[in-house]
């Protein structure tokens, strides 16, 4: 019971950063334009409605709670304790690289309305 506290633990943890990189918030060079709230606001969306990033991410979880599943038997015989881990490091890699993915929409979509953003 208590791996599956820990299992639920860390998919809390995953998807409570799961909109980090659509949040960005960029750094201007110079004085934002008029229109920069409204136009981030609209890039943030645009970021955040990716879904296949989402479904990305679901797939490397899976991936790696079943090669964790199987590397734990082999290894300690303890494929729960295995799945736990491989699910847990399979969704932290993928939530990185999507969240690093949502903020490059974020950045390229301000530079693309004029935005003067450097990161």
């Amino acid at each position: 019971m208590k791996k599956t506290s820990v299992f639920a633990a860390l998919l809390l943890a995953l998807a409570a950063c799961a909109d980090s990189g659509a949040n960005y918030q960029p750094i201007l060079d110079g004085q934002p334009k008029a229109a920069f709230q409204s136009d981030l606001a609209a890039c943030q969306a645009l970021a955040r409605d990716q879904n296949q990033f989402d479904q990305e991410r679901f797939a490397a979880t899976v991936l790696g709670a079943g090669a964790g599943a199987i590397l734990g038997e082999a290894d300690s015989g303890d494929a729960l304790g295995g799945a736990v881990a491989g699910a847990f490091a399979g969704g932290v890699a993928s939530s990185v690289d999507v969240n690093e993915r949502r903020e490059a929409i974020v950045i390229e979509c301000l530079r693309g309305r004029g935005h003067r953003v450097v990161g």
